[in-house]
């Protein structure tokens, strides 16, 4: 038990706050939030702003199968995404490795500053996620990998 002064009020939660991944999950959780905003392209990845606030950007993806990020970072940007429905597979790069995640409904990856990677839809049906952006916005900066020297960013 802990003793809880008087008067003590509880402060309104504040997403800034909160974790990139718990706020990621609470959207996803909230689909009349970002439903109707939510398309396919056949040519390229779908991406709609969900929310812009001070501290962050929310943004709802559609992937349809075979549509991929190139090699990228994200900058200085910190954040996470979260996979609403379908299944993905994210190639992590780190030095002169590359790894892979295959993320199923539910799961969630965070990056940061220098964090390289790339998603991909190589399952038979859509995908849907939920990204959530900081310290500078929806940030893309293309890299290369060369399996000698690593990843560098693309000239």
């Amino acid at each position: 038990m802990f003793a809880v002064p008087e008067n003590t009020i509880a402060l309104p939660q504040s997403h800034a706050a909160l974790h990139p991944v718990r706020i990621a999950l609470d959207v996803a959780a909230r689909r009349e939030r970002w439903a109707h905003l939510l398309r396919y392209d056949p040519d390229e990845r779908f991406s709609a702003l969900v929310e812009k606030t001070a501290e962050q950007e929310v943004w709802l993806l559609g992937w349809l199968p075979g549509q991929h990020t190139d090699l990228h970072d994200h900058g200085p940007t910190t954040g996470a995404f979260t996979l609403v429905s379908g299944s993905l597979t994210e190639i992590v790069t780190a030095g002169r490795r590359q790894v892979l995640h295959h993320l199923v409904a539910g799961q969630s990856r965070v990056f940061g500053p220098d964090y390289v990677h790339q998603v991909r839809n190589d399952g038979p049906d859509p995908a849907i996620t939920i990204h959530v952006y900081r310290d500078g916005g929806r940030t893309l900066r293309p890299f290369r990998f060369d399996p000698v020297a690593g990843a560098s960013p693309a000239p």
